[in-house]
């Protein structure tokens, strides 16, 4: 991750101890959480590799006792079965898969058992649950969630939907539909919670809430539970493998989670947390966050139905932006399209390429565009005036030599060349095939109000002895104007600058190899003009000579429309000697001499 440079109150963002606490490794914790045990096994023999501390707790023998023993000493065979088909057709570092619920160990605790394979070794984790209970199976149980979220109506109310799908599963006393957004800060858009808890729908969360590496954790393990956040980790024996590296807990559903993150939970007056991932296209698009002031354990069954429907909201999620993206591709390509053949059909490209900037507009939606075509500024609705153009040109030259198209959503980064534009913030250049030969696209600033969960810039804060980060204390409503932005820039608009840019480079590329075909066509033609010249003036010249016999007035206009012929020639041969930029004379063609 790039250095995060600002300064928040005293507290450098910059500073190496908060760059560190950005970057923690905390799939490396080298814990498990209290409520169960871990157990991780050589494939084939099952002989215990590393163990939970707490196993004697389960099993009856302390965990460094236990290395080098195989678990088949500790639980019935049929477990072992069960663990091998679970895990049969996984890859490794997968998602753990659910095995079995079961009596394990001297005091045959029911204990929910999941497996996965990571670093060469089958990691086993047991969860005690405190009672059996009838569970309707989980894709039962999510279907029904689906029916009821799945309603129609929009994109609000399905999230609303989703969320109260989530508490009823849960009991969770709080359930949010949490969004990234392009800057990584999050927002809540669908909450429900319990009566008399303050809501938190509409508030916005600083990027640093969930760190790079968190929001990685998410998108490889899909559900995260935390059922009493006050806990005590439980270290792993050995902490590290056998080459000395940390074991890479990623998939466990045991992790211990970062201390910071506890004590933000704790900072927030949360006991119990549960988080499910809503991925789309790849990318971690939100999570459903839920939240319980008091210790709430989890069930497999339920972690497992809330899993299925975590996958649901994906889906919708997916297909939705799908849709839009579809919907906006379609529409651009239609008006590129248009835009190719008519600028195919022009004389003049770049004249016709100005004609044009309204229908440039279309393809990619802004507020103004501008050409700066030739040393000369040609603009339409908002943007700079032509003397910033010299001021724009050097910003590009800053960006990257091979970019074609440059984009950003942010006055501060072309500041020095805002001049007049104020009101202005985003801007979109798409270069023409040429250096200094741009399309510029505008974006008015969207003056925003935002309320943020707590000052954003105090989201890291140093403890009073100044030794450690810790997360900010208060999430008290901090109102904030946001000024000098746009509405950002989307993938898609990026995607459809680029099909812009090919667009426009190819056409030029044509129109340019046609003006010389037509050049060429025309100097031919020049020529053939000559020579019919040339052949007509001497056959003139030649009747001149055999009527030498005719009166002086006679011989007189024809000799005046030899003249006249022989100057047309020349003014030929002058113009074509132009165009090619040689003599004309190297056409094999010369002036003939007066007859007379």
């Amino acid at each position: 991750m790039a250095d995060i440079a600002d300064t928040s109150n005293g507290v450098d963002l910059s500073n190496p101890d908060i760059q560190e606490c950005l970057r923690e490794p905390i799939h490396l914790s080298g814990a498990i959480q209290p409520h169960g045990y871990l157990v991780s096994c050589s494939p084939g023999d099952w002989r215990v590799r590393h163990a939970s501390a707490n196993i004697d707790a389960l099993l009856g023998v302390p965990a460094a006792s236990l290395l080098g023993q195989s678990l088949r000493e500790f639980v019935e065979d049929d477990v072992i079965d069960r663990i091998n088909d679970a895990i049969a057709g996984s890859e490794p570092n997968a998602a753990a898969q659910r095995a079995c619920t079961t009596n394990v160990g001297t005091k045959m605790t029911v204990c929910d058992v999941t497996a996965h394979v990571a670093d060469g070794l089958v990691h086993v984790e047991f969860e005690p649950q405190p009672y059996r209970r009838q569970e309707l199976p989980p894709t039962a149980v999510a279907q029904f969630m689906v029916a009821q979220a799945d309603m129609g109506g929009e994109d609000e109310a399905f999230f609303q939907r989703a969320a109260e799908q989530v508490r009823s599963l849960t009991g969770y006393d709080r359930v949010m539909v949490y969004r990234f957004r392009e800057d990584d800060s999050g927002e809540v858009i669908a909450e429900t919670c319990a009566a008399g808890m303050e809501p938190y729908l509409g508030l916005r969360y600083p990027a640093t809430d969930i760190p790079p590496q968190a929001r990685v954790l998410y998108l490889r393990n899909r559900i995260r539970v935390i059922p009493d956040a006050r806990y005590e980790p439980v270290p792993l024996v050995p902490g590290t493998r056998d080459d000395g590296a940390p074991l890479d807990l990623s998939q466990h559903v045991l992790r211990s989670v970062s201390p910071v993150h506890l004590e933000y939970l704790a900072n927030m007056g949360v006991v119990a947390s549960m988080s499910i991932s809503i991925i789309s296209g790849g990318r971690l698009w939100g999570l459903i966050a839920c939240h319980h002031p008091t210790p709430r354990p989890l069930s497999a069954n339920v972690r497992a139905s809330a899993d299925l429907f975590g996958r649901f909201v994906s889906m919708w999620v997916s297909a939705r932006e799908q849709e839009l993206t579809m919907s906006r591709y379609e529409n651009a390509q239609r008006l590129r399209d248009a835009l190719a053949q008519r600028l195919a059909q022009a004389r003049d490209f770049d004249a016709a390429l100005v004609d044009e900037i309204e229908a440039m507009q279309r393809v990619i939606d802004c507020d103004g565009a501008a050409l700066w075509v030739g040393g000369q500024w040609h603009a339409k609705g908002r943007t700079p005036d032509a003397a910033q153009a010299g001021a724009l040109l050097d910003w590009l030259r800053g960006q990257d030599d091979a970019q074609q198209v440059a984009m950003t959503d942010s006055a501060d980064d072309w500041r020095a060349a805002r001049g007049d534009a104020e009101g202005l913030a985003g801007l979109l250049a798409i270069n023409l095939g040429s250096a200094d030969d741009w399309l510029f696209l505008f974006r008015v600033e969207q003056v925003e109000q935002v309320r943020w969960a707590g000052e954003p810039k105090k989201a890291l804060v140093l403890t009073d002895d100044g030794q450690r980060i810790a997360p900010r204390k208060s999430f008290a409503i901090w109102r904030e104007t946001v000024q000098g932005r746009s509405a950002p820039w989307s993938d898609s608009d990026k995607r459809g600058a680029d099909r812009l840019h090919r667009v426009l480079r190819e056409q030029r590329r044509r129109a340019l190899a046609h003006a010389r075909e037509m050049d060429e066509l025309d100097r031919r033609y020049q020529r053939q003009r000559m020579l019919d010249q040339k052949s007509r003036l001497e056959n003139l010249s030649t009747m001149l000579e055999g009527l030498i016999h005719l009166e002086d007035d006679d011989t007189a206009q024809l000799a005046a429309r030899i003249d006249r012929l022989e100057s047309d020639l020349r003014a030929m041969m002058h113009k074509a000697g132009s165009r090619a930029g040689t003599p004309a004379a190297q056409d094999g063609v010369q002036p003939t001499t007066e007859a007379g």
